[in-house]
């Protein structure tokens, strides 16, 4: 439960971070609570729209080789700048860089800050 909700901070952070230097992203408001409800939607999104997207999209997934996922990455990002109207989203090209930083963002995020398999083993087996 802690790790889940560890994960989940550090990807609001990642959002924080990337709104903060991608000048086609802009979070209004108060940044925490913005970029936490992003998350939260974006979450949403990814749990009950992206699977149908994914299914639709299947034929010119396969023939891009898999990069065709990006763009459908990209509109979720522009779906949750619809539905949070403090989280703005200039273009389609803001929100495909948006993903790619923000998923990359978490991962360094996530390395430095996350334990690793072996101690989350130590501190079950402790």
């Amino acid at each position: 439960m802690l790790y889940s909700l560890l994960k989940f901070l550090i990807t609001v952070a990642a959002i924080i971070i990337v709104g903060k230097i991608l000048p086609g992203i802009r979070i209004k408001g108060s940044t925490f609570w913005t970029s936490f409800w992003v998350a939260v939607v974006i979450a949403m999104l990814n749990f009950f729209v992206y699977p149908a997207m994914l299914i639709l999209t299947i034929p010119i997934t396969v023939l891009t080789f898999g990069l065709f996922l990006l763009v459908l990455n990209a509109l979720i990002v522009l779906m949750a700048g619809w539905f949070i109207t403090d989280f703005e989203v200039k273009n389609f090209w803001s929100a495909l860089v948006f993903s790619i930083l923000v998923s990359i963002t978490t991962y360094v995020l996530e390395f430095f800050v996350l334990p690793t398999a072996g101690e989350i083993h130590a501190v079950i087996l402790y």
